[in-house]
């Protein structure tokens, strides 16, 4: 069994919706995804760019009105970390309009 470090982050957007989509549109031309209008995952594999982690990661959107939830679940510090910064550089990109978003993640 592959430990989990995991963490989570409440965006402040009243576009969440709107960036979830584009997020996983974006991603699934390579990646696992899955999506409607409120909820999405992707899941990010082990040896992404070269990467040797322990197993696959699994990213979460969850869209309300006023925020989009991002929780990251990874197999080791490292994979959390760097898909912290992938994901919030993606959004800001997306979000140009409001960038640079309040990322304020919580190890759980």
């Amino acid at each position: 069994m592959t430990a989990t470090f995991s963490t989570t982050a409440a965006v402040p957007t009243t576009h969440g919706s709107r960036y979830l989509q584009q997020l996983c549109k974006h991603w699934a031309h390579n990646l696992t995804v899955e999506f409607n209008a409120e909820h999405g995952t992707v899941a990010f594999p082990k040896d992404a760019r070269g990467a040797d982690y322990p197993g696959d990661a699994l990213v979460t959107f969850d869209a309300s009105a006023d925020t989009l939830q991002v929780r990251i679940d990874a197999t080791s510090p490292e994979q959390r970390e760097g898909l912290e910064g992938v994901v919030a550089r993606h959004l800001d990109r997306f979000a140009f309009r409001e960038a640079p978003l309040q990322f304020d993640w919580q190890d759980l």
